[in-house]
């Protein structure tokens, strides 16, 4: 696939194998939705003023959707690789866009066989990101269980957290491989007898027992 043809799906925002009238949706009856090659979709990106925008979502361009690169490697349908969370985004996208925007068809392709039909790799895609929504519900309720810090920042003091009950820790949030690929830490407060678990961290030059830490 040519790189002009990529810059032309860019240009109209088109991310996927669901086509949309980019204008929100009319109250109207269903009507039957057509399946565009890469080639036919392009055409509707905004630069013909006969021609509506079509946008789509979960192909073409899907991965630059997450990632914001829309030159070269940036400018693929392939999702292979992305976090849990990145796959979950660039689906609720899709059906955002099936609530509020004009359906009009489906991109043969990755996602969609010559007969409109899902492909495997569009079932994977869904699979991932309900994987990625249980693993955001389950980070969820293990959090509640234990309070943030209280924060803030000014420009002239730069940061600060505070516990009005027990001391400020970060604590790794183990979840976030699943989900990210990457491990993050959050702010806690913990009681004294909370402080010698694993997975916790005091802030650089905080004591030990300080309600308040500079960050």
């Amino acid at each position: 696939m040519g790189r002009s043809t990529y810059i032309g799906i860019a240009a109209a925002f088109a991310f996927s194998s669901f086509a949309f009238r980019f204008f929100f949706k009319p109250h109207q009856h269903h009507q039957p939705s057509r399946l565009f090659t890469v080639q036919e979709l392009s055409l509707y990106n905004g630069t013909d003023e006969q021609l509506p925008i079509f946008l789509g979502i979960l192909g073409d361009a899907s991965r630059a959707f997450v990632s914001g690169n829309f030159t070269g490697d940036g400018l693929t349908d392939t999702l292979r690789g992305l976090s849990s969370s990145e796959v979950k985004s660039v689906v609720e996208w899709r059906d955002f866009f099936l609530k509020t925007y004009t359906f009009v068809g489906r991109l043969v392709g990755r996602y969609y066989d010559f007969r409109g039909m899902p492909t495997k790799y569009l079932k994977n895609a869904e699979a991932k990101a309900a994987r990625g929504a249980q693993l955001l519900e389950k980070q969820k309720r293990e959090e509640e269980k234990i309070p943030n810090c209280n924060s803030k920042w000014s420009q002239h003091e730069g940061g600060e957290v505070w516990c009005d009950d027990g001391y400020p820790r970060l604590m790794q949030r183990p979840l976030e491989i699943a989900l990210t690929g990457k491990m993050s830490k959050r702010c806690v407060c913990l009681k004294e007898d909370e402080l010698q678990q694993s997975g916790l961290e005091v802030y650089e030059g905080c004591d030990y027992h300080a309600k308040a830490c500079k960050v």
